[in-house]
């Protein structure tokens, strides 16, 4: 009687391939992953701490107050605001240079997880996530700082100065230009969630109107300031990028 000959035990193609990883691995590959963003981030400050680099960029970030009050000069009340200014200025702009390297890093985090043809997005997302946060830093220092500003140095005038300390004035700078730049990275995420099939166009359609409900809430965490002419100017962008990002989700999966 013929006896069938022994198969080996074939080995399953994700281990075969190494497309399984450990916890541990995926720890490991995690922690090198923030550290390439923090030393993307870190490369941007060291041009930030040159003396005539930083001091230029404090002044074109209080170009906003001047402009509304002619005569302004911020103060300082304690002998380290300065310094601190300075470093928070110089990891603004470690951010907005390191920007490509971080998208880069979260997106190749991801990408064990992406078919072949996803992983030929990377590139084109990055360059498309760095445009629109640059656009949306432009877009905060143009028009959100001036409306902003114009509003809050005139409310209230009548019965008090406004001279804010320089710490809170580029506190507060800062984080509006931050959330401008991450507002406009709104269409980016929503075709990013259309390529992946968690959304579609007419869902998202669907749900503008909670999406107009969504921004102002969203807006009103986001801002350091409770004055509705601040929430307007972030939620409104906010909206209108959710429905560009819309027409990106129909041509992802139309």
């Amino acid at each position: 009687m013929a006896v069938d000959p022994v198969e080996p035990i074939a080995t399953a193609p994700e281990e075969s391939e190494g497309g399984t990883m450990t916890l541990l691995e995926h720890l490991q590959e995690l922690r090198g992953r923030v550290a390439w963003s923090g030393a993307a981030v870190f490369a941007g400050m060291l041009l930030f701490f040159i003396p005539p680099v930083g001091f230029a960029s404090i002044d074109f970030l209080l170009r906003p107050a001047t402009d509304q009050i002619p005569n302004f000069r911020a103060q300082a009340i304690s002998p380290m605001e300065n310094i601190v200014v300075y470093f928070r200025v110089a990891l603004l702009g470690g951010v907005a240079l390191g920007m490509p390297m971080l998208v880069y890093q979260v997106l190749r985090f991801v990408t064990p997880a992406l078919t072949p043809g996803e992983r030929r997005w990377v590139l084109p997302v990055v360059v498309a996530s760095s445009g629109m946060f640059a656009l949306g830093l432009a877009f905060g220092y143009l028009i959100m700082l001036p409306a902003a500003y114009g509003f809050l140095f005139k409310f209230g005038n009548e019965f008090a100065d406004i001279t804010p300390t320089i710490s809170s004035y580029i506190d507060l700078t800062t984080r509006l230009l931050l959330v401008s730049g991450v507002v406009f990275e709104t269409p980016i995420v929503i075709m990013g969630l259309a390529k992946f099939r968690l959304v579609t166009a007419r869902k998202l359609w669907g749900w503008w109107r909670w999406a107009l409900l969504g921004a102002f809430i969203l807006s009103a965490v986001l801002t350091p300031t409770p004055d509705p002419v601040t929430q307007t100017l972030v939620a409104m962008p906010m909206v209108v990028l959710y429905f560009v990002g819309i027409g990106l989700a129909w041509l992802i999966r139309r």
